[in-house]
């Protein structure tokens, strides 16, 4: 198989991202962030198996949409690179995808209340997260995406929306920049606290769809703002 050079910028972008999601609590040592090659809609590349905070440049690894590392050379890989694959195969339109265990998030995946926009900054969410029941799929399970069965599922499950929470596991967060997908992980997690915290006041007034539509596309207009930010936070990279 040929071997296609991802651009050192990308890869760079990435490793920038695994260390932005843990300074902002996305991630601890657990999660982890992806980005399709630049040169391949059927690859993508993501760390091997390890804490995203200590990700660097030589972590990085080149896998196809069946999950298959290409360059790993003995590494570890993650195991639920299938999220991955299986999403990048079914929304041609993804770039980069943010999976976490972000802890205000995790309510919302195993009660009956729909993670939905409750402030401009969150306005991705128009539509509300969508859930994923893996026992739908398998029964009684780990609870990861361990198999390309279950990474179709989810993706399935993921649909068009930019988020699906994982009942008992966390959630998986996409867009169309390794910055669109890193700044949706982020403020799903920002989102989810205003909201468990409005709840306890009283009824929540949501952002409709059409606000939350044009809150969405202001802010993507604004990525480059909060991306220089949260990269000078972490400083340079190895």
């Amino acid at each position: 198989m040929t071997q296609l050079v991802p651009d050192s910028e990308l890869v760079d972008k990435l490793v920038i991202a695994n260390r932005i999601l843990y300074r902002q609590g996305v991630v601890d040592g657990f999660g982890h962030v992806s980005a399709r090659h630049d040169k391949s809609l059927g690859r993508f590349l993501l760390a091997r198996n390890m804490a995203p905070a200590l990700v660097r440049r030589d972590d990085i690894i080149t896998f196809d949409l069946d999950s298959a590392a290409l360059d790993a050379e003995g590494r570890r890989v993650y195991l639920e690179r299938f999220i991955h694959a299986e999403i990048y195969r079914a929304r041609p339109d993804v770039r980069a995808i943010v999976h976490s265990h972000s802890p205000s998030v995790i309510p919302f995946g195993v009660t009956a209340q729909t993670l939905r926009p409750i402030f401009h900054m969150s306005g991705f969410l128009a539509e509300g997260a969508s859930l994923f029941e893996i026992r739908e799929v398998a029964g009684d399970t780990d609870m990861l995406i361990s198999d390309r069965r279950l990474g179709k599922a989810l993706a399935a499950a993921l649909g068009a929306r930019s988020t699906v929470l994982m009942r008992g596991h966390g959630s998986t967060v996409v867009g169309a920049s390794v910055e669109q997908a890193v700044y949706r992980a982020i403020y799903a997690e920002v989102n989810a606290k205003l909201q468990l915290q409005a709840m306890t006041l009283g009824k929540v007034t949501y952002l409709n769809e059409r606000e939350a539509a044009k809150a969405a596309a202001i802010n993507d207009t604004q990525l480059a703002r909060t991306w220089e930010l949260w990269q000078r936070e972490i400083g340079t990279i190895e």
